[in-house]
């Protein structure tokens, strides 16, 4: 089984307690059909979990096939550098079907964020050693495509639905002596 090269650090994307029993990982890429398909059951693992639970997004924009997701990767990255990555993510995934620099400009004024800024950013690519990073490391921990969790370090194989996900999470957690 493929494990987890990196390990999650300040310099990642996380919502939960550092101390939940559980991280999931996911390697994402925004214009991902599959990933936006797998979008709105992360939410529902997180509000199943609540607390228990700690969940890390990292990028991993399929280029090749996906023309616009190096770009969305960098504009969430634009947003967090503003506290505002977890707002931006959400709004690429719910707008995925019309993702483009249209859509980018809009997304960062609706967040409150310079549109100018978020165009001279994209322009001079400073968020892409970022995106760079989070790709190869993903590289390294075996990713070949998008989603690919990771429940604890270990990544998961299976199907990504809610059911299949869960347990997962909770077959985790028996093994590591988790009790609630």
């Amino acid at each position: 089984m493929a494990r987890l090269k990196v390990a999650v650090s300040a310099r990642d994307h996380v919502q939960g307690p550092d101390d939940a029993d559980v991280t999931l990982v996911e390697y994402g890429d925004f214009e991902c059909p599959h990933c936006g398909h797998a979008y709105p059951i992360v939410k529902q693992v997180e509000d199943h979990f609540g607390d228990r639970l700690r969940f890390v997004y990292r990028h991993f924009p399929l280029r090749e096939i996906h023309p616009h997701a190096e770009a969305a990767a960098e504009t969430s990255e634009y947003a967090g550098a503003q506290d505002r990555f977890w707002e931006m993510h959400d709004l690429l995934f719910e707008n995925q079907q019309a993702l483009g620099l249209p859509l980018l400009v809009e997304s960062a004024e609706a967040l409150g964020l310079s549109s100018a800024g978020l165009r001279k950013a994209l322009d001079n690519g400073d968020y892409a050693p970022k995106v760079q990073s989070d790709f190869l490391g993903g590289v390294r921990s075996g990713v070949n495509g998008t989603p690919t969790f990771f429940i604890e370090g270990e990544r998961h194989d299976g199907p990504h639905e809610l059911a299949d996900l869960v347990s997962a999470i909770e077959r985790r957690m028996k093994r590591v002596g988790v009790r609630r």
